[in-house]
């Protein structure tokens, strides 16, 4: 559909119905969410033809770009052949998704299909429960898991505090130098600090009790914190030493977002678990899943997994993240995203910080980039909410539409964006800034 056959009507109409739905992490009645009609590539419109570029990629999920051709005739050639299937069959657009899948990562042995991310962390952290025999999961205070029963617990930022009603989970501070919780100067001593901390905690709290230390291959809504080198590997050792299963929470950083096609392959670790979704299919169809070593996979070979899904599986998810993958591998869509963040968003956006005093730090890497706003640079007192507030509204006026969240713009564009375009979106934000 051209934008020009966009009836403005029909957003009144949405406006008009919004009331009947009840949207997430907010007050009823109390949001006035932007109204989207159509998607294309990088581009969005709303039903008054008004055109918009997508920073946010909505939730950090439509990593190649909006109805990209070949992604929707895969889901509209799979549900005129098969539109569903129970997931205890055997199905080929299931078992290429999953073949797909382990193409894009080494040493794993298979995929539990789910039906997002949260129920993937579920999952992941059932498994090492039942695989070590043990009960405690460690995660971080900076991080996000997801809004159901474990994984909200596992997460650590605010959104836990009110729903903790699972047991059996414990945070850490992870390493993040610029608000330093262990007195760091360097990423080195960040790292060391972060790893003796987390040590610390293991024996405090009983090895034989901790069944998996779970953390973000890079934590993004925390803020995009890259791991200073060594502090994965340094996870990994700990687990190895006391029997602990490492899980890699790979939903928002996986599948090219960083410019890898997991997170953690920049830092060369080989996990027990993987969980992903979003990147793997940009959303088209809800999916997730569990990415299985063959160590974790050896005991569900001996028992039954407790646990599956209506869902997983699903026939039009699978031929999405068949056709997904394969267009990233054969358009250079993953190298492409490291490019954008080498040598546009990465020089960009510190050409930024270094202009507008309010930006203490630009972080990232890929497509997969924070602003830090503060009061004052030397203190590196977080800005409040009203100003990310005016920000947000200044830049959608301005034609882009960012993903905010605490203190902080997150630059995380499709990873599909031209060039020019990140360029334009560059100077989207030092407009906007300069504005404020």
């Amino acid at each position: 559909m051209p934008a020009s056959d966009l009836d403005p009507a029909d957003g009144a109409r949405a406006r008009e119905l919004d009331p009947l739905i009840l949207h997430s992490w907010s007050k009823h009645g109390s949001t006035n969410p932007f109204t989207v009609a159509r998607g294309e590539g990088v581009r969005l419109w709303d039903y008054d033809g008004r055109e918009y570029l997508d920073f946010s990629s909505q939730l950090v999920n439509t990593n190649i770009g909006h109805s990209h051709p070949k992604v929707v005739e895969a889901i509209q050639r799979q549900a005129a052949q098969l539109a569903t299937v129970a997931p205890a069959t055997t199905n080929l657009a299931r078992g290429e998704a999953a073949e797909r899948i382990l193409s894009k990562i080494d040493d794993m042995a298979a995929v539990f299909f789910t039906n997002g991310g949260a129920d993937a962390v579920e999952n992941a952290i059932r498994m090492a429960r039942v695989h070590t025999g043990r009960a405690k999961v460690v995660s971080h205070y900076r991080s996000y898991h997801g809004n159901t029963g474990a994984a909200v617990n596992a997460t650590g930022d605010a959104r836990r505090i009110g729903n903790e009603f699972a047991t059996g989970h414990v945070h850490v501070f992870g390493p993040f130098l610029y608000r330093s919780e262990f007195w760091a100067e360097t990423e080195e001593q960040e790292s060391e600090r972060a790893l003796q901390h987390m040590r610390r905690v293991i024996e405090a709290e009983g090895p034989s009790t901790i069944a998996a230390i779970m953390v973000e291959g890079l934590p993004g809504t925390a803020g995009i914190l890259v791991p200073p080198p060594g502090y994965l590997q340094g996870l990994r050792a700990l687990a190895d030493e006391h029997g602990i299963v490492l899980i890699l929470d790979e939903v928002m950083a996986g599948f090219g977002r960083t410019g890898h096609w997991f997170a953690h392959q920049h830092d060369g670790v080989k996990p027990d678990l993987v969980t992903f979704a979003k990147g793997v299919n940009s959303g088209y169809v809800p999916v997730g899943g569990v990415i299985i070593s063959e160590r974790v996979l050896e005991t569900f070979k001996q028992r039954a997994i407790p646990g599956g899904l209506t869902y997983a599986g699903h026939p039009l998810a699978a031929a999405s993240i068949v056709a997904t993958i394969d267009a990233m591998t054969e358009e250079g869509i993953v190298e492409h995203a490291a490019h954008l963040g080498a040598d546009i968003l990465g020089p960009g956006l510190r050409e930024l910080a270094s202009r507008h005093e309010m930006i203490g730090e630009a972080r990232g890497r890929g497509c997969f980039w924070a602003l830090d706003l503060v009061t004052d640079r030397g203190s590196r007192v977080p800005v409040d909410a009203s100003v990310v507030a005016s920000l947000k509204s200044s830049l959608l006026e301005r034609g882009y539409v960012p993903f905010t969240t605490d203190n902080r713009i997150h630059v995380v564009p499709p990873l599909v964006m031209s060039d020019d375009d990140a360029r334009r979106g560059l100077e989207i934000l030092d407009d906007a800034f300069s504005a404020l």
